[in-house]
């Protein structure tokens, strides 16, 4: 048997983080409680760029099909993408730096999804007060989303250095 090459490792890295990724978001969960955001610093750690960007997208795509269709889903895809080209900063892993990164996607996702709600959701004023109505109406779903992303993100980025797939050890600091 001819030994894996690095390209074979990323691409059966991708398809098993596409397989959870689908997996995570259709199985019953806690509100916003999802691996996607976990699932995408860790592909832009692990893989080329554009798979990186591509599989949170790929995944929210797919899963959404099953989920349901909305006008905001340009906004959400692109809050996964934007957490992928975030977890580039995680190719050099540290706990502080992957609970950082995870705390940092969760705002971006939260600030951009929300954003999007407001812009065309219909269901608050295009006004600063409707946009600031539309932010703390969704701080709730923040809170567990932001708890969910830190403890997914850490126990991936743990799983991936005892499987030898970050290319040094996570270091305690």
């Amino acid at each position: 048997m001819a030994p894996m090459t690095a390209t074979d490792a990323q691409r059966r890295t991708a398809l098993l983080l596409l397989a959870i990724g689908i997996a995570g978001r259709l199985v019953p969960h806690p509100w916003n409680v999802t691996p996607l955001i976990a699932i995408a610093l860790l592909g832009g750690a692990l893989l080329p760029l554009r798979w990186a960007v591509g599989l949170p997208v790929v995944i929210a795509a797919v899963s959404d099909v099953f989920l349901g269709w909305h006008a905001t889903l340009p906004f959400t895809w692109a809050g996964f993408a934007l957490a992928a080209g975030l977890g580039t900063w995680l190719r050099r892993p540290s706990v502080g730096r992957i609970a950082l990164g995870a705390m940092t996607a969760s705002t971006v996702f939260f600030v951009v999804s929300n954003f999007g709600v407001w812009l065309i959701g219909g269901l608050y004023p295009a006004t600063l007060e409707g946009l600031a109505a539309c932010f703390v109406a969704a701080i709730p779903f923040f809170r567990q989303m932001l708890v969910g992303d830190i403890l997914c993100t850490l126990g991936f980025f743990s799983i991936a250095a005892v499987m030898g797939r970050l290319p040094f050890a996570v270091r305690a600091r």
